[in-house]
């Protein structure tokens, strides 16, 4: 939040704000949507692993932009309410169309079709052809537009309804749920043929036909959130916790368990059996149960495990007579 606060987009978006006012609306607006908020800082400033200065900047920085743009094409972006960085991230655009499509927007209201992205200026047909994809229109009446169903496969798709005894108002409806028993009936490939598309193609229509206007984030698990657990004074050895992998090195993993300092799950700690590597069990962004294992305030450091404690014994249970 502190990058965004002095950045010169901060300032235009909020002139009357000072630094701490504007923190406080990134911060807000990242629970809204994190992804919307986050692409309007430089992807470095997250902070990406402890060897990133490392890299070359420039290799790092196309390395990191390229892994942005993939994120924001696969949750796709609504273009009735998208910011300018975050339509600049769509395939095919870049930071000038982009201001277009807002300018466009505030001049002549909302978009009420994808087609209609064709009047915005200096966006022609080839850009359209790259960023259609991945623009959602949800006030459309085109049921298709609020999909990742490009415009050239409308066709495809519609055929596709047809065939297995579907209409547009079924996919509105949430109809479909025998939509891929009916193309296994039929047969993918006769079907994919009919259709004039390849079966993975197929199979990409009749996913999106079954959840239009899906957010795939929704299928992640939820963030977790505890009151009793917000600085590291708070953490006792053995307590159990929920936290996310932030990054995977050679000697273990660094776990976000919702303090300001992530906790280091030695790779001894990650598993009963033998790994040469934590990759082999971990990625980043999985959800993993820890144990706190010992905490330094001193020094800032936390370590967990992953292994479960073994329970101990009841008082007076076991002893020797």
């Amino acid at each position: 939040a502190s990058v965004y606060s002095a950045s010169p987009l901060a300032a235009a978006e909020f002139p009357a704000f000072d630094v701490t006012l504007r923190s406080a609306v990134s911060i807000a607006r990242r629970l809204q949507d994190p992804l919307a908020e986050l692409v309007k800082i430089d992807p470095k400033a997250i902070g990406v692993g402890q060897y990133q200065h490392d890299m070359p900047p420039k290799q790092l920085g196309e390395a990191l932009d390229g892994v942005v743009e993939d994120c924001v094409n696969a949750v796709g972006v609504d273009v009735n309410t998208a910011s300018v960085p975050l339509l600049a991230r769509v395939s095919g655009l870049n930071a000038g169309t982009a201001a277009n499509v807002v300018k466009y927007r505030e001049e002549n209201g909302s978009f009420t079709s994808r087609s209609e992205l064709l009047k915005v200026p200096k966006l022609g047909v080839k850009a359209f052809e790259q960023c259609a994809g991945f623009l959602r229109v949800p006030e459309s009446r085109e049921i298709l537009d609020n999909t990742a169903v490009h415009p050239e496969s409308y066709q495809a798709a519609e055929k596709l309804l047809a065939l297995c005894g579907y209409t547009e108002e079924d996919v509105r409806s949430g109809g479909l749920k025998e939509l891929k028993n009916r193309i296994k009936a039929y047969g993918e490939e006769k079907m994919a043929a009919e259709c004039g598309v390849g079966v993975p193609t197929l199979r990409d229509v009749a996913q999106e036909l079954l959840k239009p206007g899906r957010d795939p984030r929704d299928e992640l698990p939820a963030p977790i959130l505890r009151t009793d657990v917000l600085e590291i004074k708070d953490l006792k050895p053995g307590m159990e916790l929920k936290g996310t992998v932030r990054n995977v090195i050679d000697f273990g993993a660094f776990v976000d368990i919702g303090v300001h300092q992530d906790g280091l799950v030695h790779i001894s700690q990650i598993c009963d059996r033998f790994i040469r590597h934590p990759s082999e069990v971990l990625s980043v962004g999985d959800v993993v149960t820890v144990w706190v294992k010992e905490v330094d305030e001193a020094k800032k450091r936390i370590s967990l495990t992953m292994k479960k404690p073994k329970s101990r014994p009841a008082a007076g249970g076991n002893k020797n007579v």
